[in-house]
């Protein structure tokens, strides 16, 4: 039976996904402050809720989560000043609370999810190796035949996630994630801001190299364009321009 004839849509019982975005720290390659993208969190929501499936908000650690600057609609920088639905989001009281007091993974029971959805931004790069609980989270939700997912930088999950036998989950999958030409893009761009030194990276690894390193079927599908790819019951979307398709391809998953 596959995912999908395992889970039709029923209004009576409508689907639940746990979102999970990074807890705030400070990056050990340029010593700024980084957290999670807002539109890797607001438009799978949109998504989500326009099927009137229900959402939760989780991080590893719990509480206060920080987005990153250039996510927010309303950073003077101008970079996401279009994504209105990040904006619309951050409008509502309500839906910023979830974010101000996100619940901790540890609460994340997994039989009253359908899905997990594991949002990217810079932080994940610098905590992810240390969240195990995600980690053994992510893989039972795999394991138990439910929807993984995960996008962008949140795809940093994957070099560490481990089955029981000690077999990294996306080894000999097809998957996605933050480009290397992505990344040679944002190395570029800050560097001709003069905000970091010529020859040093904002990442500390890329995705790419090390889901290729895992033995993963690493595929993206070029510069910003929004992308995602299942494979099976494992969804992983490129980058912060995929989160809708991400929270699509899940939501095909899902039966509808």
């Amino acid at each position: 039976m596959s995912v999908r004839d395992a889970n039709p849509v029923d209004a009576n019982h409508p689907k639940r996904v746990a979102i999970v975005i990074a807890n705030p720290t400070i990056s050990t390659t340029t010593g700024w402050p980084v957290g999670f993208w807002w539109s890797e969190l607001t438009h799978p929501w949109f998504v989500f809720t326009e099927r009137g499936y229900q959402v939760e908000i989780f991080s590893p650690d719990g509480g206060r989560c920080e987005a990153d600057a250039l996510s927010d609609p309303r950073d003077p920088s101008g970079y996401s000043e279009t994504d209105i639905i990040s904006l619309g989001f951050l409008s509502s009281p309500k839906l910023v609370a979830l974010v101000e007091n996100s619940r901790p993974v540890s609460g994340l029971a997994i039989d009253a999810f359908d899905a997990i959805v594991v949002a990217g931004g810079q932080a994940p790069m610098f905590t992810y190796e240390h969240a195990t609980e995600l980690q053994e989270t992510f893989v039972a939700f795999h394991e138990a035949g439910k929807v993984a997912a995960a996008l962008c930088h949140g795809t940093a999950l994957l070099r560490y996630a481990r089955r029981a036998d000690g077999s990294l989950l996306a080894a000999g999958k097809t998957v996605t994630g933050f480009a290397n030409v992505e990344e040679d893009f944002a190395d570029e761009a800050t560097w001709a801001m003069g905000a970091l030194e010529r020859g040093k990276h904002l990442m500390p690894w890329r995705i790419e190299d090390e889901l290729k390193a895992i033995d993963a079927n690493y595929i993206q599908a070029g510069l910003w364009r929004s992308f995602a790819v299942r494979d099976g019951n494992l969804i992983t979307g490129q980058q912060n321009f995929s989160g809708a398709e991400t929270a699509r391809l899940v939501c095909e998953a899902l039966g509808g």
